[in-house]
């Protein structure tokens, strides 16, 4: 704490009063049943929609390990961040409507309502193992880096600190205090992390002083195919089935636009939430190459304390401690969403079919019950995520790479067509959890496997190449075991997909209003265009 001005202590304090007071009045106006509690009672304006869409993405990982892979190679990690604007508009124009129209609580049960009860059993379970195995350990671990560089706490000192501060207001408040808090905090977090790059980048000279002081190729975000992290091939072709999984199927994301007051509300939403998604590569990434720039040490394996590093030698009192409430507000974000959404499927997913008949009361405590239970978990494994990388988000995007492919292939192409039955989709979960675990196993004994066998060759595939051919297999199996097994009956398939949808069904936005949405998303397309050719 030596390095925090009493001015600083003062601007983090306010923080988490107001917070504190959002969080109170938001647990106020909950009615202790379970669509108020799992879902804000679906009536969440557009506003708060994408800004919690922003901010429960934006997390921890995102300010070291962004961050830190910036530091470490330059802006091409940010090709997930500009990615995420078009998986965006594919989640408000494609998915949004049949999410909304079915009344799911959860994407496993939109999974049963599409395919049958073992899909859903699925996803559940593997939902909640990739939660311990990327949301929550990663947001743990990197609330360990930056809370320890600010105070001098240990990693697991620190982790406790924030799984009771941020535990308290999600037990109390459920899904309108998650969201609501997310809305000032994303406000905090784009305002602190724009001082941060705005400083940073008069420290190291301005643009010109920035270029001259790192490789030329920290620049350029298109690799060539052979590039360890990022090739072109990849960023092509893998990193959009990541996004599909992770922005149009997860329950941590979708979560915030199934509490959308209306369809149109949840398309404005994320439209919003394409648009802030353009900021993290200039507010995240950048300070990360600014902090090489500026320190030897940040760089290797030390990377990831670029972020931090920055504002504990660079900021001015009270900038700060603005700057720390910011990441803590990113910290506290990505686990308020992680508790939320875990407790969420435990309780309506598992609990919920074990005991039907119970009461609203009874499937609120159990939420509030289960919203730690993993917690102790993704601490477990915080120890074996350095076997994968020891870039912080190059290992969580690892580790998606191995559970999003079977799982985008189900939703979009179940989604699009009507052939696809709830056997096909099975046949494809699980040969794409076995290969994905297979994978993963292997990542974690590398070091063990002999050179030049197959087995080291399956390892260094880059991950977004596995990917994608991960993707190609369980889509090719999805579709050559539903046509040879029966269709779906007709009633499975109803206003669930778009050849079966009805036209009064599909009208679900004004013509005007439709135009207003269409043209917001063709300029966000374009000016995601423009940066990726000054960038190129």
């Amino acid at each position: 704490m030596a390095n925090l001005h009493l001015f600083d202590l003062l601007v983090i304090a306010a923080y988490f009063l107001v917070l504190l007071g959002i969080g109170t009045w938001a647990a106020r106006r909950e009615k202790n049943v379970s669509a108020d509690y799992f879902l804000a009672s679906r009536d969440v304006g557009w506003l708060a929609v994408g800004a919690s869409l922003f901010a429960s993405n934006i997390g921890s990982e995102h300010l070291v390990g962004l961050a830190g892979t910036g530091a470490a190679s330059g802006l091409a990690v940010g090709h997930f961040e500009w990615l995420a604007c078009f998986i965006l508009l594919l989640l408000g124009w494609l998915f949004v409507p049949f999410y909304l129209r079915s009344g799911v609580y959860t994407m496993p049960e939109f999974l049963e309502r599409r395919f049958n009860p073992a899909a859903r059993s699925y996803f559940t379970w593997v939902s909640v193992i990739g939660y311990v195995l990327t949301k929550i350990s990663v947001t743990l671990f990197a609330g360990g880096v930056v809370m320890g560089a600010v105070t001098g706490l240990n990693l697991y000192t620190s982790a406790a600190v924030l799984i009771v501060i941020t535990g308290l207001y999600t037990i109390l408040g459920g899904l309108r205090a998650v969201i609501y808090t997310e809305v000032m905090q994303a406000v905090v977090l784009i305002a602190g992390s724009a001082a941060l790059a705005l400083v940073g980048l008069h420290a190291v000279g301005g643009w010109s002083g920035l270029r001259a002081s790192v490789p030329a190729g920290f620049f350029s975000m298109w690799k060539p195919v052979n590039h360890p992290d990022f090739p072109w091939t990849g960023i092509v072709f893998g990193a959009p089935i990541l996004g599909v999984w992770y922005w149009c199927t997860d329950q941590h994301i979708v979560q915030r636009v199934l509490a959308a007051r209306n369809v149109t509300e949840a398309r404005r939403g994320t439209i919003l939430a394409g648009f802030l998604k353009i900021l993290p590569v200039f507010i995240f990434v950048l300070p990360g190459i600014i902090a090489s720039a500026l320190y030897a040490d940040i760089r290797g394996a030390a990377a990831n304390s670029a972020y931090p590093a920055l504002v504990t030698r660079l900021l001015p009192a009270g900038l700060k401690g603005l700057v720390l409430a910011g990441m803590l507000a990113a910290l506290m974000s990505s686990l308020a969403s992680a508790f939320n959404s875990c407790s969420t499927l435990l309780t309506w997913d598992v609990y919920r079919k074990l005991r039907p008949a119970a009461s609203e009361q009874r499937l609120v405590t159990v939420g509030r019950v289960t919203t730690v239970l993993l917690v102790g978990l993704g601490l477990l494994w915080i120890p074996f995520m350095k076997y994968i990388s020891s870039q912080l988000y190059i290992y969580l995007q690892s580790v998606q790479a191995y559970i999003a492919p079977p799982i985008a292939a189900c939703f979009l192409f179940g989604i699009m067509s009507k052939r696809l039955n709830g056997t096909g989709a099975l046949a494809a979960l699980w040969t794409g959890f076995v290969l994905g675990a297979g994978r993963l196993g292997l990542e974690l004994g590398k070091t063990h496997l002999p050179a030049g066998s197959v087995w080291s060759w399956i390892v260094g595939i880059n991950f977004l190449h596995f990917a994608a051919l991960l993707f190609v297999v369980c889509t090719a199996i999805l579709v050559t075991v539903s046509l040879m097994t029966q269709p779906p009956a007709p009633e499975r398939v109803a206003d669930l997909t778009y050849q079966t949808v009805s036209p009064t069904a599909a009208a679900v936005t004004a013509p005007r209003e439709r135009r207003v949405l269409i043209a917001f998303s063709v300029l966000l397309a374009a000016v995601i265009g423009v940066l990726w050719i000054v960038f190129r």
